[in-house]
């Protein structure tokens, strides 16, 4: 008889989802928890029911362990499996579930504590005879005075990594070059380490500057037995966050698979490892390989290993937690194929990667044969800032890894995605990039080619067909004349971010729209042709619109929504509005609102609303603050009138360009009678 039968799922988004699916087939009940931000989201929807834990902030719900403890109570869950991040590796909370008498699937909080110190973890791995990268590992308290670790540094040599011992994902990591920087960095570095784990440990190694980040997918059983699935390489990075992940690695040929396989189970074997982990190596370039660290969870990047296994990763969790052994032995582990995962965040690759709030306009994964999307993401969901930026993630897989890269290119292309921005086409570019191409990109890819990435430009193509689409669905079509001829013209001005175009627009009786350039794009470097394009809408299903520009057919992407035209036209995203009347643009530029709309002048959060629906307001009167990068703005229009929407309430985060409230005019000039709203 099983030990549990309700699991209640200590996670969120895409991770929740996917452990429900695996949960569901195999007959298992699953609890979702939320926040009050997330009541709305898939996996809440997903599971058989949900218990709200807490506020959006992490601290006070999916971090608070007496919330989930008594979310299982509430539920009647008998398990728990924690994911990733969270508090998947916290020993702490997986003894007080066990403490309370739920099952933790996950390994035993003895094999957590092992390996949640860095430095811990490296001194038990050079005593299991674990090949470890040189540095210095002591936690006493004269190890970490500053002359220790500048006398152990030198001893090293550089260039060298500074290290958080109680910490990852790049917090807490220093890349000193020389001695000079020694001090500042440990300041840093231990500053940084504290205010994020609560601890100011550190340890040294040193650097491999040009190396492979190379991982080994193990699995224990209470049965003692332990194996592992192979490898996945994960060297694309951005400042020590991965992007991109493959299995199997191209730098890993059947023998250093077999050696860093070995030197992974020897490592899970001496903390008597059950469940799923793993162990993951620093490649050099002769072919030597070193412990970095091990996480004890399922990882991210987990599906890549399943599509070349065939095995569930997580059914293997469950089973392994209802002390079942594991169905394989290490000699029937097959790799077949290969596989390559990218991960969708929702950031602003052409402005430093930051990471961007905002709803999901349009969201539709692609269906293909071997393509996989595991998300937590519906349209019309609000993605906050509460939480971390990746929402979705697009594995594709092929009997090459050359087939696996261009099928998950073509999947990239074809998700639709509109709404919040997200870096769907710099993965893109990265896999197209000859370097990834040819498999010899290492951790430095990114940092030495691709980070600092250039804004994609519309194209002539992309003006002409936002250009039919904002006539085609009625966004303020102008009013016009149709003549004997079966014409009509007028000028059209759209606008995306800084780039503003004026075209000349004709429409036709039969459906195809002319797009000429009344002048050169402003804002913007590319050359657009001097003779039109002409464009004709084909079909709509959905947000997939079949057009013809000029000979030419293709699918784009396409959504209306607050009087934008979010459009995706072969892998470039834009959004498109009509600019503000002559004269009420410069008002809008200061945030003044001269046409009485009032929209975002960048992301923020809504600190104060001043008005309601029905208030009359003044000209220049402050109506919202906002609050971005700690400065807070005063946002007012440049009408007198009475306000007619409000899109807004405080505490919400709105990205650039959101409209925020409505104001309808006074008639006349004179307005200066108008009772201001009282302020909140």
């Amino acid at each position: 008889m099983s030990k549990f039968h309700t699991i209640l799922i200590a996670n969120r988004g895409e991770i929740a989802c996917r452990i429900i699916r695996s949960a569901h087939a195999l007959g298992y009940t699953c609890v979702a928890i939320h926040s009050h931000a997330d009541g709305d989201a898939p996996h809440v929807r997903l599971a058989d029911r949900a218990v709200l834990i807490g506020p959006a902030p992490v601290r006070d719900s999916y971090l608070d362990p007496q919330r989930l403890l008594a979310a299982a109570r509430a539920a009647g869950a008998d398990a728990v499996h924690p994911g990733y991040g969270f508090l998947s590796e916290n020993a702490e909370f997986a003894r007080a579930c066990i403490d309370a008498g739920l099952v933790f699937i996950g390994p035993s909080p003895e094999a957590i504590d092992a390996m949640g110190n860095k430095a811990a973890a490296k001194r038990a791995m050079i005593a299991a005879g674990v090949p470890c990268i040189p540095g210095f590992q002591d936690s006493s308290e004269e190890g970490q005075t500053e002359a220790r670790l500048i006398a152990e540094a030198q001893r090293i040599g550089f260039p060298l990594l500074i290290k958080a011992a109680a910490g990852g994902g790049g917090r807490g990591m220093r890349l000193v070059r020389g001695v000079s920087e020694l001090p500042a960095a440990i300041a840093s570095a231990r500053s940084e380490s504290a205010s994020a784990f609560g601890s100011g440990e550190l340890i040294l190694e040193r650097a491999i500057m040009d190396g492979r980040h190379v991982e080994i997918q193990v699995f224990g059983d209470s049965q003692g037995n332990v194996i592992h699935l192979g490898e996945r390489d994960c060297s694309v990075q951005r400042r020590h966050q991965k992007v991109i992940e493959e299995s199997p690695s191209p730098a890993v040929d059947h023998d250093l698979r077999a050696r860093m396989g070995a030197a992974a189970v020897l490592a899970a074997r001496s903390i008597a490892y059950v469940g799923a982990g793993t162990v993951e190596f620093m490649l050099d370039a002769s072919g030597a390989f070193y412990f970095l660290e091990m996480n004890t969870r399922l990882q991210v990047e987990h599906p890549v290993t399943e599509c070349v296994t065939g095995l569930d990763l997580v059914e293997l969790q469950l089973r392994v937690a209802d002390d079942e052994p594991l169905p394989i032995t290490q000699s029937q582990v097959v790799l077949r194929g290969h596989a390559i995962e990218a991960r969708i965040y929702a950031e602003d690759p052409y402005a430093g990667f930051l990471p961007q709030s905002g709803p999901v306009h349009a969201w539709q994964p692609v269906v293909a044969a071997h393509v996989r999307t595991d998300h937590g993401i519906r349209p019309g969901q609000q993605i906050t800032p509460y939480y971390d930026p990746m929402i979705a993630k697009v594995i594709a897989s092929g009997q090459s890894r050359e087939e696996a890269r261009r099928r998950l290119i073509k999947a990239l292309g074809d998700t639709v995605l509109l709404g919040v921005v997200n870096n769907k086409q710099f993965l893109a570019d990265v896999l197209e990039h000859p370097l990834f191409a040819d498999g010899d990109a290492t951790t430095r890819f990114l940092e030495q080619h691709l980070s600092d990435p250039a804004r994609p430009e519309p194209n002539a193509r992309m003006w002409a067909v936002a250009a039919a689409l904002w006539c085609s669905l009625g966004q303020l079509l102008p009013q016009a004349t149709w003549h004997s001829s079966g014409k009509a013209g007028f000028p059209l001005e759209l606008r995306t971010g800084d780039i503003h175009a004026r075209l000349s627009v004709e429409l036709q009786h039969d459906g195809v729209v002319s797009v000429g350039f009344a002048g050169p794009v402003r804002g913007a470097t590319t050359l657009l042709p001097q003779n039109p394009l002409h464009a004709q809408i084909l079909h709509r299903d959905g947000p997939l619109v079949r057009v013809r520009i000029d000979s030419v057919e293709e699918t784009v992407h396409v959504c209306i929504a607050e009087g934008r035209l979010h459009l995706e036209v072969r892998g470039i995203s834009r959004d498109f509005v009509e600019p503000p009347p002559k004269g009420a643009e410069e008002d809008a530029e200061r945030g003044t609102g001269g046409d009485g709309k009032l929209y975002a002048p960048t992301s923020g959060r809504i600190v104060a609303v001043h008005v309601a629906v029905g208030d009359r307001v003044r000209r220049g009167q402050t109506l919202v603050v906002l609050e971005a990068m700690k400065i807070e703005n005063a946002l007012a229009v440049g009408v007198t009138g009475t306000v007619a929407e409000l899109k807004v309430v405080a505490g919400d985060q709105v990205p650039q360009g959101r409209l925020i409230l409505a104001v309808t005019p006074d008639e006349g000039p004179d307005a200066g009678g108008a009772r201001a709203a009282a302020s909140a």
